[in-house]
């Protein structure tokens, strides 16, 4: 693995004092070492006192015993668990977290703790593309402008960044270049533990190495997991529960089957290369789309992820196009229509004739842009059941007048801000 100059090199970050002590694992990464979380003194507790999966993590009563401190310290400990990584104990919640995928980065921007995230891919793109969004949660705000790129971590620069917690998959990181499990290993003794789940994106299968330990989870289930990480329970209870209200809303309205739209999702630079995604298959990719059951327009014939062509596109003929990304700052979607329209193929298509391409955010979605996903794409598919849709060119997420909104955008920002 490349090492920079300007980085701590592992035996010298291993030997200097970290705010962590010790780490235990009980599952598939099994090792020794230093157990996660925020140690010492001064070290902040739950700020919302729940504790994370169900275990007593508040003062233990120790009456007036000389050792009633390092007591309390002891009881400050809890556990939670998620494949492929076991079971972690954490003496605190975590304060800084590494991600490499956005799913984990917005999961802990929902907990509270956007403003300690050390590194994501793409940081610059994602917080202009989050940003559209945040724009619509009063007195919530979000930078991640310049962190560290963590599409292709380097080690010694993890030991630098010195986070609490790895919010991303080991088995995942384990397929990047100069990656092993040996590496793995070394940074949850050194640094902290990892720990994230990727592979449940649209259930991709493991290297051999991590299968048997391997599962798979919804978008919110494994919120609820990397909640307890942060010993966030009741924060994670409330929006979850802002997340029912609306599957309830998008369950009773939806039309039946046969009266639903065909759809299909796309992405392209240009008109050279058009990736289709179908919305339905298995994985938290499709949390937005596959709760609102549109017919796939390819009837089964295209692969998502598959290059295609405007003859193709015409050939399924959707009635309606999302188009991922669309609402990053930097994309032009008028421009994007116009290819459509400009195209005497591309123009024949049901979904351009009838103004019905819309814009999306982003597949690797964490709770937050997940409600306002649900939110436009229920719109964009069913104007009549759930409100129109406005058209969007530029700009962030559209002002929807409050008796149109199908999640209480007052409520998620209190929950980020101030805990539940």
């Amino acid at each position: 693995m490349t090492s920079n100059t300007d980085t701590i090199e592992p035996d010298e970050s291993a030997t200097k004092r970290t705010r962590r002590d010790y780490l235990t694992y009980g599952g598939a990464v099994a090792l020794g070492g230093l157990l996660a979380g925020c140690t010492g003194g001064d070290a902040e507790s739950d700020p919302t006192g729940s504790d994370g999966n169900g275990t007593d993590s508040t003062d233990g009563g120790s009456g007036d015993s000389d050792d009633s401190t390092a007591d309390d310290a002891g009881d400050e400990s809890y556990t939670a668990s998620i494949s492929p990584v076991g079971e972690v104990t954490f003496e605190s919640p975590p304060e800084t977290a590494f991600t490499r995928l956005t799913h984990h980065a917005d999961m802990a921007f929902a907990l509270g703790r956007g403003d300690g995230i050390t590194a994501m891919h793409a940081p610059d793109y994602y917080d202009g593309l989050w940003n559209q969004f945040v724009e619509r949660l009063p007195g919530v705000s979000l930078d991640w402008s310049g962190l560290y790129s963590s599409w292709e971590p380097d080690k010694e620069k993890l030991y630098e960044l010195d986070s609490d917690v790895h919010l991303a998959d080991p088995a995942w990181v384990t397929q990047v270049e100069g990656w092993d499990r040996e590496d793995i290993d070394e940074v949850a003794e050194r640094v902290s533990p990892w720990f994230g789940n990727s592979l449940s994106d649209r259930h991709q299968e493991p290297a051999p190495e991590w299968a048997d330990d391997y599962e798979y989870y919804g978008l919110w289930e494994q919120f609820e997991l990397v909640a307890e990480a942060f010993d966030e329970r009741e924060r994670y209870e409330a929006l979850a529960a802002v997340h029912e209200e609306l599957l309830g809303t998008i369950e009773v309205r939806l039309p039946p089957e046969e009266e639903r739209p065909t759809a299909v999702m796309i992405a392209a630079a240009d008109i050279e290369e058009i990736y289709a995604y179908t919305l339905s298959n298995p994985g938290f990719l499709t949390s937005h789309t596959r709760p609102l059951g549109p017919r796939d327009a390819f009837e089964g014939s295209v692969e998502s992820g598959t290059v295609v062509d405007f003859e193709t596109i015409l050939d399924a003929d959707p009635d309606v196009i999302l188009y991922l990304g669309g609402m990053e700052p930097g994309t032009d979607m008028a421009g994007r229509r116009a290819a459509f329209e400009g195209d005497p193929v591309g123009s024949e298509v049901t979904a351009v004739r009838n103004d019905r391409i819309h814009p999306q955010g982003a597949r690797y979605q964490g709770p937050i842009l997940n409600l306002f996903q649900l939110e436009m794409t229920a719109k964009q598919l069913y104007p009549d059941a759930f409100g129109e849709w406005p058209r969007y060119e530029e700009g962030p997420y559209p002002e929807i007048p409050e008796e149109e909104r199908l999640f209480d955008r007052e409520r998620v920002a209190e929950v980020i801000n101030d805990g539940a």
